[in-house]
Parts: structure tokens; C-alpha cells; sequence
């Protein structure tokens, strides 16, 4: 009788997820969280203002302008970037610790940064969210009003650029507008889809 080849689900898997601009990653992040999953959610640091309803630490490291460049002087974020006038970075020491700890991580990353990541831990897996149409994006970017008409149509170009870039993801997931459990159910199966891999994805970082 041929060996069975056993997966192994202790291995830890890094997750990104990525997207235009108000598809609703943030949301879909949110009702993850609440699944009772072995799942690290990394806090990214950022230099941008506390908003209303944010707590530091929970929902980003709010950190001035001068800290955030002393971190990336000393290599301490495994990607960051410059999004709209503020610096978004991941701490490198919440992904490298919780993958030593046999959990698995899941990022919440712009396109751009995705593909960064990608290069630093070639078997992260890379899920891509999207609406269910680009008119029912521009609509929720439209819906937001908190921005002015040339900063809403940079985000509507942003988001068409980012749009292009989907070949470079492996799933795709639709985030129905009043359905987000769809998405989040969704995710939850190529998760668990990859664990069940006969030869599973080794995520490494230094």
C-alpha cells in the first residue's frame, strides 16, 4: 500500500490581504478577527492622526514623523511606504514572533506593499478583495465624503492602478456590499484549504 503523505496544519502561513481603496479590507479584517482562529493580526505603525474611535496599539502604533524614520533607520519594519502624505509600516518583530509561535499571520496590505512582502516571504499567500463591480466601488469611495473632489478622484485613479494589478494575487475574493461574511467565509477556506496542502508553504522570516 503507497504512504499517505500527512499535512501538516502546525506549520504557520502568512496571509495578505490586499486591494483598491474602499473595498472594505478593513471591515472584512474585522469580522476575522472575531473567528476562533490561531490568527496574529500585526498592528501597522503609522505616522497619520487618531481618529475618532481609534486606540493606539489596537488599531495602528500611531507614532510621530521623526519616531517612524528612527524605526526605519534601524530595520524594523518588514515593509513600509508613504500612502497620501502619511508612513504605513509593519513591524517586522509581531510577523517573525507569532510565526516562531506557530501562528498564523494575516496582513492587511496595500497593493504595492503586498508585492514587497511577497519578495521577503515568497510563500506568503496572496489574496486580492475586490467589489462586486468598479461602479460599486467608485460608489463606496464616493460615499465616504470626507474627502475633497481631487483627492476623491486620486483615489479613484489609485484604485483602477491597483485594480490592474490583480494577475499578481492568487484569489480573488468578491466583498458583497451588505454581505461581508461572504468574504470573511471565504478567506477562512483558502486558509484552511492551504493547511491541508500535501506539501505546505514554509513562511520564513529573519
Amino acid at each position: 500500500m503507497t504512504d499517505i503523505p500527512e499535512a501538516n496544519p502546525a506549520i504557520p502561513l502568512v496571509a495578505i490581504i490586499s486591494g483598491p481603496s474602499g473595498v472594505g479590507k478593513d471591515t472584512v479584517i474585522n469580522e476575522l478577527r472575531k473567528l476562533d482562529r490561531p490568527w496574529h493580526f500585526p498592528v501597522t505603525a503609522t505616522t497619520r492622526e487618531l481618529r475618532s474611535g481609534e486606540q493606539d496599539g489596537r488599531d495602528y502604533h500611531f507614532l510621530t514623523r521623526e519616531a517612524f524614520l528612527r524605526k526605519v533607520e534601524r530595520a524594523e519594519f518588514l515593509e513600509h511606504a508613504e500612502v497620501y502624505g502619511n508612513f504605513y509600516g509593519v513591524p517586522r518583530s509581531e510577523v517573525r514572533d507569532s510565526l516562531k509561535a506557530g501562528k498564523d499571520v494575516i496582513l492587511k496590505i496595500d497593493v504595492q506593499g503586498a508585492a514587497t512582502i511577497k519578495e521577503i516571504i515568497p510563500e506568503a499567500i496572496l489574496i486580492f478583495i475586490i467589489a462586486e463591480s468598479r461602479s460599486g466601488l467608485i460608489l463606496r469611495l464616493s460615499q465616504r465624503q470626507t474627502e475633497s473632489p481631487e483627492d476623491l478622484q486620486r483615489r479613484i485613479d489609485t484604485a483602477e492602478e491597483e485594480l490592474g494589478r490583480i494577475s499578481e494575487f492568487e484569489y480573488r475574493v468578491i466583498n458583497i456590499e451588505g454581505d461581508v461574511q461572504h468574504a470573511v467565509t471565504t478567506i477562512d477556506s483558502i486558509l484552511c484549504a492551504e493547511k491541508a496542502r500535501l506539501t505546505p508553504r514554509i513562511a520564513e522570516l529573519l
